[in-house]
């Protein structure tokens, strides 16, 4: 619902850095709660899309690369013209599995080690796009591996299974 309320400004909406407001390609972006935003050291934005059937990597096809290069463009010159940090000292990435089910992108400072920010879980936006670029159904089609903590409910169902 926190997405929900700050895609339709019911929350948030004075935390707005950029919105392209185009109900199939645009987004909102806005910082990160974990962000103070009195250094830049750990500049922490999160962009969310306004199409809400799309909910992970998982979903991500062909169709999709406006939404993504609208995302990774628009997001980078954002963040330089608000806070004056290029998209060269930029790491933009998505979460699998992500912490919620609606599709957003990461932009951290290159320098901070965010939480999630690993190679396990990390999907660099470029390569998300250079990938569905080369085959539609990438995302569809490819093993991706994930973290998961001993308490999480995902994690004692591939126990039960004989998985771990």
């Amino acid at each position: 619902q926190w997405v929900y309320n700050i895609l339709e400004k019911k929350a948030e909406a004075d935390r707005i850095v950029h919105e392209n407001p185009d109900p199939y390609n645009g987004f909102v972006l806005v910082p990160d709660l974990k962000w103070n935003q009195n250094q830049l050291d750990d500049l922490y934005l999160i962009a969310l899309v306004h199409r809400r059937e799309i909910k992970s990597l998982r979903d991500l096809t062909a169709e999709h690369l406006p939404l993504l290069r609208n995302v990774l463009q628009e997001g980078k010159e954002a963040i330089v013209k608000r806070f004056g940090v290029p998209g060269s000292q930029l790491r933009i990435y998505l979460h699998y599995q992500p912490s919620y089910h609606h599709l957003h992108v990461h932009f951290t400072a290159l320098g901070y080690d965010a939480p999630g920010s690993s190679v396990e879980r990390a999907h660099l936006l470029a390569d998300v796009i250079d990938n569905l670029a080369m085959d539609s159904m990438y995302y569809q089609k490819r093993a991706l591996t994930f973290p998961l903590r001993a308490d999480e409910p995902l994690f004692k169902k591939f126990q039960e299974a004989g998985k771990v």
